[in-house]
């Protein structure tokens, strides 16, 4: 006989496993990364695999939590679960970086729906004395996820195929289907609402041509060349649009009227520093650990291993203090540990040993672990049932457009320094390696072809490609600072147990 407890169990667990998938799919892609670019080719654009998730991932969000509020959530999580393994499937059998990029934007499309309505459900689902038990388990996950997606990832990589990294989401979605299908009843309360289509298309539209201008100038295109001004004039006109459409829209896809409360407020923007800071260290330790360390892909993962252990301690731990302390406090502490960590990352060159990369790392996790599970929570606070999933996606939808623009952002500053590096490195020498050797960009990332690198130009090169990711670290301070400054609007509020805070 199946119990009502039981079947909150079997919801729960489908809902932990639709998380687990989509967000350590980000991290075995990163870990990966090197392998895969050494394979395909596109050192240029490697960002794009990791941006066309998460661009896709971000137009889904605003647009899924409306229709979760408007028709239900369990429908529209199963279709997410569905389009991600789609998605999965297609990136498994890429031959190019474009191919994947292009795949990978499938299965952001269904990431759209997976963690923003995961969080919905369970704040549907659980009273307000056990929603900090349970977010910090959600956001734990977060961090598991981090932990076995670069193992994982580093191990198929190294042992298997890179492509597989991808199918390892088949098994874990169709349990969390079977799961969420046969388990999960649903409140019958939805508000009817209008999709602010005109919205969606006009920011995406913008962000993307702000990510094309950023990744584009400077390398295909000069920065003064009619393609890159036209990019950045399409992005400001998108964006006014989009701004004037927003105060027309009876359901505007980002409301304005959420961010009149001060909780939700800063919660979200503090989440928009956060993603852009974050990702930094995500995408470019594992580059520093194979370009400039050298190794395989198991290398790279063993060195995430640490931070993500560190962002599970303090996601478990800031769910739990939610209850005890306001969420402002808890987030003073995560920035000042996170600007930290990024302090340290700045200072590190290729003789840093890999223990005190190790130490770095860990910092750097524990500082970002709180925020997994407290801005989620701190988000959906002051709302009720049927603004929760409108709430959830906007928070995230934001987390996300400071991760994608981050990437982007990073990649260019990267990209100009390592070049810059490589011009100065290689002056007066008659011949830059770098249009011979790192045209493929297989030589730098891969052990095989690394060999063939005569060793004075290879310290050359990995000099080069250090400073620039340092660089990059020193420019992830500027969203960590700003972050931190943003927590201080967050007030006193905290989880509370005896009561309900709903805002009409």
């Amino acid at each position: 006989m199946v119990t009502k407890e039981s079947k909150l169990g079997l919801v729960v667990a489908g809902l932990l496993l639709g998380i687990l998938m989509a967000s350590m799919d980000n991290t075995i892609v990163v870990t990966a990364m090197g392998t895969i670019v050494g394979d395909l080719g596109g050192l240029e654009s490697f960002v794009w695999v990791v941006s066309a998730y998460m661009v896709a991932e971000m137009a889904g969000m605003p647009i899924f939590g409306k229709l979760s509020d408007m028709y239900g959530r369990k429908k529209f999580f199963i279709f997410g679960l569905v389009l991600f393994m789609v998605g999965s499937a297609l990136c498994g059998t890429a031959e190019t970086i474009t191919q994947l990029s292009i795949y990978r934007a499938i299965q952001g499309i269904g990431g759209g729906a997976l963690v923003p309505i995961a969080f919905t459900i369970m704040f549907d689902l659980f009273p307000p004395e056990k929603r900090g038990k349970m977010g910090g388990l959600f956001g734990a996950v977060f961090g598991l996820s981090s932990i076995f997606g670069p193992l994982l990832g580093a191990y198929i990589t190294d042992y298997i195929s890179w492509h597989w990294i991808f199918y390892i989401n088949m098994p874990l979605g169709i349990l969390s289907l079977i799961f969420i299908a046969i388990a999960y009843k649903e409140s019958p309360i939805h508000k009817k609402q209008i999709i602010d289509w005109s919205g969606a298309v006009t920011l995406v539209g913008a962000v993307v041509c702000l990510m094309f201008a950023l990744e584009l100038g400077g390398q295909k295109y000069d920065w003064d060349s009619t393609v890159i001004i036209s990019l950045f004039t399409g992005f400001a006109i998108l964006f006014l649009i989009f701004l004037f459409v927003e105060t027309k829209a009876n359901d505007p896809i980002i409301s304005f009227a959420m961010f009149r409360n001060r909780l939700f407020a800063g919660s979200t923007i503090v989440g928009l520093f956060y993603g852009a800071a974050f990702m930094a260290a995500t995408l470019y330790i594992p580059i520093f650990v194979q370009g400039v360390y050298g190794g395989t892909a198991t290398n790279s993962g063993l060195i995430l291993l640490p931070m993500m252990l560190g962002s599970v301690v303090t996601a478990q731990a800031g769910g739990f203090l939610t209850t005890k302390m306001s969420y402002r406090n808890i987030m003073f502490i995560s920035g000042v540990i996170l600007i930290c960590g990024l302090l340290l990352l700045s200072t590190i060159s290729p003789d840093t040993k890999r223990a005190m990369l190790t130490l770095y790392m860990i910092i750097i996790g524990l500082g970002v672990g709180f925020s997994f599970s407290v801005l989620s929570m701190a988000a959906i606070h002051p709302f009720g049932m049927e603004q929760r999933g409108s709430a959830t996606s906007t928070s995230n939808f934001i987390r996300s457009l400071g991760m994608t623009i981050g990437i982007t952002i990073f990649g260019t500053v990267q990209r100009s320094n390592f070049k810059e590096g490589m011009d100065n490195a290689f002056a007066g020498m008659g011949a830059n390696p770098n249009g011979q050797t790192l045209g493929d960009s297989r030589a730098l990332l891969s052990e095989e072809a690394r060999k063939l690198i005569p060793p004075q130009i290879l310290d050359k090169i990995t000099d080069a490609l250090s400073i620039s990711i340092v660089h990059t670290f020193t420019w992830a301070l500027v969203p960590a600072g700003l972050a931190f400054l943003f927590i201080f609007i967050l007030g006193k509020e905290r989880m509370v147990i005896n009561k309900e805070q709903v805002l009409k």
